[in-house]
């Protein structure tokens, strides 16, 4: 039997390791990115998607930037459009600017880091900061995944797709960090760093920075050490 990492995809093969899988101790810790035993899953076989389908997906994409533009206040709106909190604005605009930079528009990712930089300055506190409250909120994040992959897969939407597909390994992780934190506390994080990809987002906790990001295989230097830790 082989298991895979739900965040890095790194394979357990139960035919080429001393232990089985099934064995192993509850904090047993992927040797990729780090991520609990509990975020493997049973190798499935994946049907593969056709030509037609890819570009069906690449006009989707095309699209998407158009369709971000649409007026909410619209009444020919779709309803299921819902205006964003201003949080949520902040967080838009700063992966606009990411995904400028990585079409090498340098001046449109400096507008829209304005745009981040302003919405950020005007969100207000969060009422409920607490570790178990983020907890929370990442699983119901990572529940609702399945849904919203397969509205993108039913639509052939590629670009929403691979925003799943990162999104819910980066969340992932983020959840077996906090998970490993409430048991373990500010000990997890004695005599380490903490590094997040500036490509996809996913945190890594260790002395250096991973060889690649164990999500988007981005080299090293795409990290950014957390500075300021208390």
């Amino acid at each position: 039997m082989r298991y895979i990492c739900q965040v890095c995809g790194y394979i357990y093969d139960d035919a080429k390791e001393k232990v089985p899988f099934a064995d192993l101790p509850d904090d047993w810790r992927c040797p990729l990115c780090r991520t609990a035993k509990s975020d493997f899953k049973p190798e499935e076989i994946q049907p593969a998607a056709s030509e037609a389908m890819a570009s069906a997906a690449e006009t989707k994409a095309s699209t998407a930037v158009t369709d971000l533009t649409m007026n909410v206040n619209d009444a020919d709106a779709d309803p299921d459009v819902k205006k964003l909190s201003i949080g949520q604005l902040a967080a838009l605009c700063s992966n606009l600017a990411r995904g400028c930079e990585k079409q090498y528009k340098p001046e449109e990712a400096g507008l829209f880091r304005k745009l981040t930089d302003y919405f950020t300055a005007m969100t207000p506190a969060v009422e409920d900061a607490s570790v178990l409250k983020l907890s929370d909120d990442l699983q119901r994040d990572i529940d609702g995944y399945a849904d919203v992959r397969a509205a993108a897969d039913a639509a052939s939407d590629r670009g929403a797709a691979r925003v799943c597909v990162w999104g819910e390994k980066v969340t992932r992780m983020l959840f077996s960090l906090i998970s490993q934190y409430l048991r373990e506390g500010e000990a997890m994080l004695e005599g380490k760093s903490v590094w997040v990809c500036t490509t996809c987002g996913f945190v890594y906790i260790g002395d250096e920075a991973p060889e690649a990001c164990p999500v988007c295989k981005v080299p090293a230097w795409k990290f950014e050490k957390v500075e300021g830790r208390a």
